[in-house]
């Protein structure tokens, strides 16, 4: 049969025809000339047979005349039987080679499927390649086309000596202060890293004889200071330089009788302060902090209104409006709480939204001592005072009186501390003071949904440190300020804080308005009020490191210096420097082929690209929502994204959008990663115990993975992995890194060697498929701050308690968790869950040795308002026969109730949202042209 070689058909192919046909040729005259053969012997016997047969009868027809031997007649049976052997032999010959023929046709057969799915596979690989070569060229040509070098970070400034000495500027200029006429800013480089210096209160008093600053405050600044990473030893390259003065006024009996007249207060020594070394003569650079601890009276005084302070900066919680420089001078809350840690347990449960008191109030007016501000009042003035004294009666009336009015809503109204102190009430201006103590306004508090506030009686002040205690109280409670009188003060770090969200401010003339504008909030702004208010409490009030670290970001947000770096934790590896491990190459089970992307060289997520702009495009909700001033990320989930535009006019580095923008089905969307982000990779971070096989059959089924960065192996276990191991090849770097101890949340450690911002979070025994972890990657690009995954889980209502959660992974319409054992996340939460996530979260979870999984869904919740994301119906998550799988005991899934149930007492509520929304492929189950391939085949 003629052998054609078809034009498009390799050398190798058409061998593999000729081999073929000539087999089949072979075989077919083998089966055709066989018959014919022992037809044509058979034949001849019988021939030979007949004639035998047909002359012994002639002859004995003829009388005898001739006569057959027995000898012939043996020899020819003989020579029959010798013929029907060779006939047998050479048919059992041509069995037997037709077998063999047939054994080397399969063999034949089976190598041309081999070959076809080697070549199906090497085209996969060509296809991948010249999808890299593309992508490289792209990148090469955006190089090229780039006129500036992408920005370094330049050399820290900073100055090397200490401030010189220049003269005092006049009183009168001092108290117009503004950043831009009385601090040095050269002193405060953008890249100085914003260097604090802190003068020890021991070896620099600035208090007069009879004043000491609280020891307390004394021993827990230096202490807690040394934690904020802006703090430095060395003056000369200070910035800054903080002064602890000392808490305000005790008792308003020991102010001298001049004090009326402005002349100076007894505590603070004007002169100790000219005597710091680093003073400059005119103070410029200084911030004087006046941290109020325990008087918390209304007038609990401004210590610097009567001295000469010349151009340093004033941080305390008591401020007269006449003093205060808007913009300079800082109005912190008083300090209230521990020195730092976990400061959860203080508060309360966001819910009921709605408690037992609408409204309540614990205070009494009491008489003032002294009259600072009023003594030289005249004219106008007097009678501005004198309304505002008529206002504060008819407000406390109409406030008894609504006391007593029936309504459904219950208020609790102490105007009267019980007993009274008569004593202290005289005459002379009044303003409320504290009634009972702190556990019992605590107990008021959590009944209350709504608490009463008072502004200063006097319109002297733009703050106290009473109204910045009972809001700290309020917040620490879970009831929402409602502040009579906002109209005319400020409250802590107002520059900064977004205080509508947390406190509701009313003027006092609108009182009788009170009653309705509280019915009217319905249940979920209450709850967000809550909510918000428990944020600002927790990060900027709770503790004298929360306060400290809110003074120093304030002041180097007004000079827009970033905050230093978020810390990383080294990532030690398991082998020596010395050591080489062995390397193997991967062979096994080889999944559906397709071409899923291109094979590039590592790429690093570019980092800290917004350092001198995220605080002036975002700074609103850096301090106020999902952000944290204190520290600065390399990325963060909620980075802003280009128009669609941007990616082909005046941005278009980086990007790779499908079919270069005219878009496409699976061909070309296999080709480039589309979306709206530009071109990045993903790491995979596995934690493993003592499962070296597991493990290494995990790492090798990422062979030629697509926009894979690297691995990187947690090895939880003391004992190292053996020399032995013949570690996968797989075309990324695998990263063994040894953990400090065997805790489950290690899974989640900020290591500084992740390089994307994409981290696939995978358990050792998990087993996904390519494509199926391709697709749970670009969809994450599309919801960067959410938890992207594929095993979903919810918590469900105890039907039985009907007081609690449990954990749930039965089949549902509904999720509200994504497990980390196969999920992205960002790496931004890997620093959050060390940093911010309280630690008795993470204790409870070694407690265990569970619910580190659960805790990262929590955490993530709470910070977006968002439920994660489940993608794809078909995934494999467990592996058959892996042993010492702790889901399979029972204990496992009691421990994780009573997880939920504890970091909601933790959160102070339960932040798991519900979500019946899945992602799947576009193009799945889509009939398409014969022509055109699916985004994934099998998605």
């Amino acid at each position: 049969m003629p052998i054609t070689v078809e034009p498009n058909q390799s050398f190798f192919q058409w061998l593999i025809n000729v081999k073929l046909s000539r087999i089949v040729i072979m075989v077919l005259a083998v089966l055709i000339l066989t018959p014919l053969i022992t037809h044509f012997y058979l034949s001849k016997v019988e021939r030979s047979n007949n004639y035998i047969t047909h002359s012994a009868h002639s002859h004995i027809d003829l009388s005898g005349d001739f006569d057959v031997t027995e000898i012939d007649l043996r020899v020819g049976v003989e020579e029959l039987i010798r013929i029907r052997s060779s006939v047998l032999k050479e048919l059992r010959n041509i069995e037997k080679k037709r077998q063999q023929f047939k054994q080397e046709l399969q063999s034949y057969s089976k190598n041309i499927e081999e070959l076809k799915l080697e070549l199906a596979h090497q085209q996969t690989n060509l296809n991948r390649l010249k999808i890299s070569v593309e992508q490289a060229q792209v990148a090469m040509h955006e190089a090229l086309q780039q006129n500036t070098p992408d920005l370094a970070l330049p050399e820290r400034l900073l100055p090397d000596t200490v401030p010189p000495y220049l003269p005092p500027i006049p009183r009168n200029r001092s108290r117009n202060c503004k950043m831009f006429t009385c601090f040095d800013h050269s002193r405060c480089s953008l890249t100085s890293g914003f260097p604090v210096f802190l003068y020890d209160p021991d070896q620099y008093p600035v208090m007069n004889d009879g004043w000491d600053v609280d020891g307390f405050l004394k021993t827990t600044l230096k202490q807690v200071l040394g934690y904020n990473p802006h703090l430095t030893q060395n003056p000369a390259e200070a910035c800054i330089y903080l002064v602890l003065v000392g808490e305000a006024l005790k008792d308003m009996d020991d102010v001298s009788e001049n004090v009326g007249n402005h002349k100076k207060l007894p505590a603070l020594d004007a002169e100790a302060l000219k005597r710091l070394p680093y003073w400059g003569g005119d103070g410029r650079n200084h911030v004087l902090l006046n941290l109020a601890r325990r008087d918390l009276s209304a007038h609990s005084g401004d210590v610097f209104s009567q001295v000469d302070t010349g151009r340093a900066i004033l941080v305390q919680s008591t401020f007269y409006h006449e003093y205060f420089r808007p913009d300079f001078d800082l109005i912190t809350s008083p300090v209230l709480g521990p020195p730092g840690g976990d400061v959860w347990q203080e508060c309360t449960y966001m819910l009921p939204s709605r408690r037992k008191y609408l409204l309540s109030f614990q205070g009494e007016m009491k008489a003032n001592k002294s009259n600072i501000l009023r003594k030289h009042l005249v004219g106008h003035d007097q009678e501005l005072e004198k309304e505002n004294h008529e206002l504060n009666a008819f407000m406390l009336q109409h406030l008894k009186e609504l006391a007593n009015t029936f309504t459904s809503d219950k208020f609790l109204f102490e105007f009267e501390c019980i007993p009274a102190n008569d004593d202290s009430m005289k005459t002379g201006p009044q303003d409320w003071a504290l009634c009972g103590t702190d556990s019992s306004r605590r107990t008021v508090l959590k009944d209350s949904t709504f608490v009463l506030i008072f502004a200063p009686t006097s319109t002297d002040y733009i703050s106290t440190t009473l109204v910045q205690a009972r809001v700290y109280e309020a917040l620490r409670s879970g009831a929402v300020p409602v502040i009579l009188g906002g109209d005319q003060i400020k409250l802590a770090y107002d520059e900064v804080i977004q205080w509508k969200r947390v406190a509701i401010f009313f003027p006092k003339a609108r009182v009788t308005e009170l009653h309705f504008l509280l019915r009217t909030i319905p249940d979920e702004d209450i709850l967000l009020f809550r909510r918000q208010g428990r944020l600002i409490w927790e990060r900027y009030l709770a503790s004298v490191q929360s306060t400290l670290d809110s003074i120093v970001a304030i002041l180097r947000l007004r000079l827009n210096i970033p905050a230093m770096p978020a810390e990383t934790v080294a990532a030690l590896s398991v082998f020596n420097k010395t050591f080489q491990p062995l390397l193997v190459t991967p062979t096994g089970e080889v999944e559906q082929e397709e071409s899923l992307g291109p094979l590039e060289p590592p790429y690093d997520s570019p980092s800290f690209r917004r350092n001198y702009s995220l605080g002036l495009t975002h700074g609103d909700q850096i301090w106020n929502d999902w952000g944290d001033p204190f520290r600065l990320y390399a990325t963060l989930p909620l980075d802003p994204l280009l128009p669609s535009d941007a990616k082909f006019i005046g941005s278009e580095r980086g990007f790779r959008p499908i079919g270069n923008g005219a878009g496409g089905a699976g061909k070309e969307f296999a080709e480039a990663l589309g979306g709206n982000s530009p071109r990045e990779q993903f790491t995979i971070l596995l934690l493993t115990y003592e499962r070296e096989q597991v493990l290494l059959d995990s790492i090798a089924r990422l062979r030629g993975l697509p926009y894979l960065h690297s691995v990187v192996v947690i090895w939880n276990s003391p004992k190292l992995p053996s020399p032995e191991l013949r570690w996968p090849e797989i075309g990324v770097p695998v990263h063994v890194i040894k953990a400090a101890r065997n805790s489950l949340n290690n899974r989640f450690l900020p290591l500084d060697n992740l390089k994307t911002e994409a981290i696939l979070s995978v358990d050792d025994d998990a087993h996904l498929r390519h494509d199926e972890i391709l697709f749970g990657f670009r969809v994450w690009r599309e919801h960067r701050d959410r938890i992207v995954g594929f095993p979903g889980r919810f918590h469900a209502w105890d039907l039985n308690t009907k007081n609690s959660w449990l954990y749930n992974s039965n089949y549902s319409c509904e999720l509200s968790m994504v497990l980390t054992g196969a999920a992205f996340l960002h790496r931004h939460y890997l620093h959050l869950y060390w940093k911010w996530l309280p630690q008795a979260i993470r204790d409870k979870v070694d407690e265990y040795m569970n619910c580190e999984d659960i805790a990262m869904n929590f955490l993530v919740s709470h910070i977006t308002q968002k439920p994660p994301v489940k993608v794809t119906s078909r995934w494999t998550f467990r592996c058959q026969g892996c042993s010492q799988n702790l889901s399979e005991d029972d204990t496992h899934f009691q421990e994780r109730h009573k997880c939920i149930n504890f970091f909601t007492q933790v959160f102070g509520y339960t932040p798991l949202l519900n979500t019946q929304y899945r992602a799947d492929s576009i193009l799945f189950k889509t009939r398409i042209p014969h022509d055109k391939q699916k985004c994934f085949k099998f998605i």
